[in-house]
């Protein structure tokens, strides 16, 4: 027999907000966390791109000096991020043993690999940190949350671009159907606000470069959108059975109740523009679910402002959902927080529990003008009010690079 897995903490460090309840309400009242990037290296390399979706509450504000010098930005908003879901869980007393770790990044100690390379070249390999390694391999975020909690069953790191912390969500939940873990500690993180990569994915005209205006730059859905914007953050889900939530009498937030991984194997970087391997992840969420296309009451969209992908998503929702996706409000929230790679599953999986525990849909920003490709009903202006009663139904989709596709599905309680 299938277990119910529910969330019971959550946490987030991001371009809107150093916590989820602040994180929250700026997504509710339409607020970009988008700003023009005042760091030397932007006009020392005149980069093309010169504004993000910088975390608005520093790691360095909230962790000690040591904890900052021995983690990569990456590790450190991650480590920010687990401490507010663990303790808004309750700090559960858990055997080591039977606490997991399911994390995510899309490229990992980016700082660290740089910062570690200026230095081996301007001042030689004696100068290069003893803990460049362990503070830029793409499963550092995981093994300082197994440190921090000591979670001794496992400590496993998904790398799958844009799609990495909800393919790490729903690897929590098979992990917790299958028995290897009483509580899993689940989600993502990156920090790629670098000069390389601004520079790469502009080169591969993959960003938006509305640097007069960057408040308004990440457009989803908008017939002038033109590009993502880059987003740093982090954010940690708790997960567990709800009998082991209830035995502890831990509050609960939602249910996950599952996923679906599958690969387009089109394009390296281009989405099938049919959107055929999304259409099969959401297909399948809704099986694993138990749910059908009109039982959906809310999506939260990957929907990252640029131009081949928005579309896509579209035809793969209608060609699961057909008509009734024409009823279903959507969530496109990289128009406020950027785009935050191998975190922004994570941190739309805490969007989506808040949406259908407080049965609302956040307000697009950013649309003007609708692209006719992408007809979704698309709230803006204020937060789209969901019925009352009843149970009420969400997934959230993240689709990367390398033709990744993950969604997972959330019921409320």
């Amino acid at each position: 027999m299938k277990k119910k897995i529910v969330v019971t903490g959550m946490g987030t460090t991001n371009p809107l907000g150093g916590d989820v309840a602040s994180t929250w309400q700026a997504l509710l009242n339409g607020e970009s966390g988008v700003s023009t990037i005042d760091q030397p290296w932007v006009e020392k390399y005149d980069l093309p791109v010169r504004f993000a979706g910088q975390a608005k509450v520093r790691p360095a504000e909230v962790l000690t000096p040591v904890e900052v010098k021995r983690n990569d930005p990456s590790t450190q908003l991650a480590i920010v991020a687990a401490r507010e879901a663990w303790q808004d869980a309750g700090a559960p007393e858990v055997d080591p043993t039977r606490l997991g770790v399911d994390f995510a990044t899309g490229i990992g100690g980016v700082w660290t690999l740089f910062d570690s390379y200026d230095a081996l070249r301007e001042r030689g390999p004696r100068r290069v940190m003893p803990l460049t390694v362990p503070m830029l391999m793409a499963n550092a975020s995981a093994a300082a949350i197994s440190l921090e909690f000591q979670a001794q069953a496992f400590a496993r790191t998904v790398l799958s671009a844009c799609a990495s912390s909800v393919e790490s969500i729903v690897n929590a939940y098979d992990h917790l159907q299958q028995g290897y873990a009483d509580v899993v500690i689940a989600g993502g993180t990156e920090s790629t606000i670098h000069p390389l990569p601004l520079a790469a994915f502009a080169s591969m005209r993959a960003l938006s470069k509305s640097n007069d205006d960057p408040q308004h730059a990440s457009r989803p859905l908008d017939v002038n959108r033109n590009g993502f914007v880059m987003g740093e953050g982090a954010a940690v889900l708790v997960l567990e059975s709800e009998e082991h939530a209830l035995a502890r009498g831990a509050h609960i937030y939602a249910e996950i109740t599952g996923g679906a991984v599958t690969a387009d194997s089109y394009h390296i970087t281009s989405p099938d523009p049919e959107g055929l391997g999304a259409a099969r992840a959401v297909r399948a969420t809704l099986e694993n679910s138990g749910e059908t296309p009109e039982s959906v009451g809310h999506i939260n969209l990957h929907a990252t402002s640029t131009p081949v992908g928005d579309p896509a998503e579209y035809k793969a929702l209608h060609a699961v959902l057909g008509d009734a996706l024409d009823s279903i409000p959507v969530a496109a929230t990289k128009g406020n927080t950027g785009h935050l790679l191998g975190g922004t599953g994570a941190l739309e999986t805490v969007f989506t529990v808040k949406a259908v525990q407080d049965r609302v849909t956040p307000p697009l920003i950013n649309l003007d003008q609708q692209d006719p490709e992408t007809p979704f009903f698309a709230p803006t202006g204020a937060p789209h009010q969901l019925p009352d009663e009843g149970q009420l139904f969400a997934i959230s989709n993240s689709f990367g690079f390398g033709g990744h596709n993950a969604v997972v599905g959330v019921r409320s309680v």
